[in-house]
């Protein structure tokens, strides 16, 4: 097999095994479904190529997905440079999410965490500043245990623990949550 067939075969392979987290991705489409009817707002946080996963997620909700409908109240923590860096020089690059759901978020929004590890401080910290907000929350991480699947109100550990088959699984689930909410809004 040829070095891209091999690669393929992966994340095919990773791709049909995705179906072991429907429970918990329909647990989550649940929890973001109720926060979008009572007029809440979801919430996207991640690092590195799950920030890049944030903003697309939080494009899908406030856009469209796949049908014409009003817009999704969605916010990408990840996309105010001028925030980001000045909470990052202030108080520490770990305080950089949970310094803005401290502002932004009110009980019953939601808060999507995205860390292929689990383990990235700053997400950890976000989920922590949520749960005393009283927002809910979800991870999605890779397969293995971690920081952010203890915490998280419903953790979505898809079956990887390679980084890029995360990162697409990551996008696969975000779809599937985005498409659950159309759905069940219009």
């Amino acid at each position: 097999m040829s070095s891209a067939q091999q690669l393929l075969q992966d994340a095919a392979d990773s791709f049909k095994a995705i179906i072991t987290v429907a429970e918990e991705v329909n647990a989550a489409a649940d929890i973001i479904t109720d926060c979008l009817k009572q007029g809440g707002k979801i919430f996207f946080c991640g690092n590195g190529g799950s920030a890049g996963d944030a903003q697309h997620l939080e494009a899908e909700f406030l856009g469209r997905f796949l049908k014409e409908r009003q817009a999704l109240p969605a916010i990408a923590l990840t996309t105010n440079a001028s925030a980001v860096t000045a909470i990052a020089n202030d108080y520490g690059y770990v305080e950089v999410f949970s310094r803005q759901l401290a502002g932004l978020a009110k009980a019953g929004d939601v808060l999507v965490g995205i860390s292929t590890s689990g383990n990235s401080p700053n997400v950890i910290k976000a989920f922590h500043t949520a749960t005393e907000h009283q927002v809910k929350t979800i991870a999605l991480t890779g397969q293995k245990a971690s920081d952010a699947s203890a915490v998280a109100d419903i953790a979505i550990r898809v079956p990887s623990t390679h980084t890029p088959r995360i990162q697409e699984m990551h996008i696969a689930v975000g779809h599937t949550l985005c498409e659950i909410a159309e759905n069940h809004l219009t």
